[in-house]
């Protein structure tokens, strides 16, 4: 059973480029030759977006093969597919990495035991509910990611081939 994904480096180092894809050629088993362009929300580093094939296991390992690289910015997701859920990872220098489960629509699933301990940690005082949900739902890493999201001109166009 495979699945499918995107991983999209929104910005890195020059120098850090080649190691990006020699991490994911050893999770991928496969040479991997990325298109860099240039990031212009952060002048000196670059991005680039890689679609992926594999087992479903494939999102996590890549994620972890980027974890902890200073100055790095990403996200995986693989596709839902008929025996799991979807998955989402994002990363930033200063928040470190985020996932979340992703139904068919693409919303964000979050499980019972992560609700209730936001709710015993909002009710213990120790934060408010609307700070904890927030955070489940990663609103924190949308607000660094978004404006490295969009590429600026250059940017190569991702095709959608098929619709659910």
């Amino acid at each position: 059973m495979t699945t499918r994904g995107v991983l999209y480096v929104h910005s890195a180092p020059r120098a850090l480029c080649p190691h990006i894809e020699w991490a994911l050629a050893s999770v991928l088993n496969s040479r991997v030759s990325l298109e860099w362009i240039r990031q212009p929300v952060s002048p000196g580093t670059w991005r680039a977006e890689f679609s992926w094939q594999g087992e479903p296991t494939t999102a996590s390992h890549l994620a972890s093969a980027l974890r902890g690289w200073q100055l790095l910015r990403y996200e995986v997701t693989a596709d839902p597919g008929s025996a799991a859920e979807g998955e989402r990872y994002s990363c930033t220098p200063e928040l470190g990495i985020y996932h979340a489960i992703t139904g068919r629509h693409g919303d964000i699933m979050i499980p019972e035991d992560r609700l209730r301990a936001a709710a015993a940690r909002a009710a213990a005082g120790e934060t408010d509910l609307q700070s904890e949900i927030s955070r489940l739902l990663g609103k924190p890493w949308d607000d660094e990611l978004e404006p490295f999201r969009h590429a600026g001109e250059g940017a190569p166009v991702r095709w959608l081939h098929q619709v659910v």
